[in-house]
Order: structure tokens, then C-alpha cells, then sequence
């Protein structure tokens, strides 16, 4: 009976370390491979002093927001931006239920494309003087 246990204890020890050894082999090949999919409601990327460069994210609904064509409320959209290293967003795209737009700009001076809902879409180039030009669909 003696020589029973040896052995039952001998196969225990080496099936744990087979086990052992297995786990270490799918947490290694695991941590050197890139997840395939990153899920969260913001991303954010920041230089080395801290200051945000980009950002993505979904924004909440508002429906009591002014828009400067006179309307009320901006539904849930998903925005992307990219600052300068002081901060200035440079470029800004954004997507939600009835359209679309984007703004490239700095120093002010900037392009606007936008084309939401039932307005007419429209490009709009303005210059650092104030100076400005509209594109509409006639």
C-alpha cells in the first residue's frame, strides 16, 4: 500500500506541474499579443507634460443646446479631436443620428464641412481677418 501512495503522490506532483506549466505558457503567449478589441466610452492619447492631444469619445445628448442656426438640442454624437501642444483643437469630426461635420483649423483660420438633417449642407472657409466664404448647394 506504501508503494501505492509513491506513486499516486509522484503522478500528482508532475500532472501539477504539467498544469503548471500550461497556464504559464497561454499567460505568456497572451500577454505578448495585442488584445483585438479595446471597448470604452473615451480614449484619450496625452504627450509627456500631461496635456490631452487627442480625444474619442461618445458625447451625451443636449437637448437644450443653442446651435447657431437657431435651433434646439444635439442629439448623442461621436466625436473626435485633435489639439496643438497649447491646447487649440485643430481638428474636430464629429458623427451622430442626422449627419455629419468637420473643422480643420488653427491659429484662426478654418474649413467647416457640415452636412446634418434637413439643412442644406454647406463648406464654410473662414480667415484669420474675419473674412469668410460659404458653400451651399443652390
Amino acid at each position: 500500500m506504501m508503494k501505492t501512495e509513491r506513486v499516486n503522490f509522484v503522478l500528482t506532483v508532475i500532472s501539477l506541474l504539467a498544469l503548471a506549466s500550461t497556464f504559464y505558457r497561454v499567460q505568456s503567449a497572451a500577454s505578448s499579443e495585442a488584445l483585438p478589441v479595446l471597448r470604452c466610452r473615451e480614449l484619450y492619447l496625452v504627450d509627456e507634460q500631461g496635456r490631452t492631444r487627442m480625444e474619442l469619445k461618445v458625447t451625451p445628448p443636449q437637448p437644450n443646446l443653442k446651435m447657431p442656426d437657431g435651433s434646439i438640442g444635439f442629439p448623442e454624437s461621436v466625436l473626435f479631436r485633435l489639439f496643438s501642444s497649447t491646447g487649440a483643437p485643430y481638428v474636430k469630426i464629429g458623427a451622430n443620428e442626422d449627419g455629419a461635420g468637420m473643422v480643420l483649423g488653427g491659429n484662426g483660420v478654418y474649413v467647416q464641412i457640415l452636412s446634418r438633417g434637413t439643412n442644406t449642407p454647406f463648406v464654410k472657409i473662414a480667415a484669420k481677418d474675419g473674412r469668410e466664404q460659404v458653400m451651399k448647394v443652390q
